[in-house]
């Protein structure tokens, strides 16, 4: 009992040369880490605009968005959250606590920050967390309907590549969706693909219609990554090879 008396005064003096974190120090420091930790998984090539930036960080475990500045994470200097996290630590001391804060950091999402940077401390907007709207779905190619609708040709018939187009354009496909249509020694190949951001695989549909075998598939992810190829005409009349 006497030694942990005479220890009291030189970790009191410790703690108050900064030696020894505080525990509420430390727990800021988890709390940093924390807010460090969602904006690496908010970083992305991909543009996005400040709310699809903002619904991002609400649905991510223990943050909460208060503030949301600038237009697009490729405009200008991108995008700046200011978020809160929490961070618990123990006491430093004979008796430790265990200390719980919640601190608000700044993130700056845009392909010019650095990966891993840290989450600079800040203070805290008055109000609630922002809500934000899901992004809109983007439209879906009607894949069941596509195969069970598209003509089977008997092996000794002949395609008719105006019925095929009728047929696709009974489906009443959301009009973003492209479609491609090509005949190539009596088969008929059909490209169905939706918008695309240049920077994720594009969700497309290819079919082909010929005399004895009506075929409808989405190509692997690879081939389906914007400038690999798969998702063209060309590739529904000529697969290419599964990638290795």
């Amino acid at each position: 009992m006497r030694r942990l008396l005479l220890l009291a005064p030189v970790l009191l003096a410790l703690t108050g040369c900064g030696v020894i974190q505080s525990g509420d120090e430390k727990a800021t420091d988890a709390a940093r880490a924390e807010a460090t930790r969602a904006g690496m998984r908010l970083d992305s090539q991909r543009p996005r605009t400040a709310d699809e930036v903002g619904y991002a960080a609400s649905t991510l475990d223990g943050v909460e968005v208060l503030r949301v500045t600038g237009a697009a994470t490729h405009d200008g200097d991108g995008v700046e959250l200011i978020v809160r996290t929490t961070g618990t630590a123990l006491e430093s001391g004979l008796d430790p606590q265990t200390i719980t804060v919640r601190r608000c950091f700044a993130l700056r999402v845009s392909p010019r920050t650095e990966w891993g940077e840290e989450a600079r401390e800040t203070d805290c907007p008055d109000g609630p967390p922002l809500r934000f709207a899901p992004p809109p779905e983007p439209p879906q190619v009607p894949f069941d309907a596509v195969g069970s609708r598209l003509p089977r040709v008997p092996e000794s018939g002949r395609v008719d590549e105006a019925e095929v187009r009728r047929v696709l354009a009974s489906l009443d496909m959301d009009p973003a969706i492209t479609t491609q249509v090509k005949t190539e020694d009596g088969r008929v190949g059909i490209l169905l693909s939706p918008p695309s951001d240049g920077y994720s695989p594009t969700d497309c549909v290819l079919a082909v219609v010929a005399p004895g075998d009506t075929s409808v598939w989405m190509p692997s992810r690879m081939q389906r990554m914007p400038g690999e190829g798969g998702c063209s005409v060309g590739n529904a009349l000529h697969p290419l090879p599964p990638p290795h």
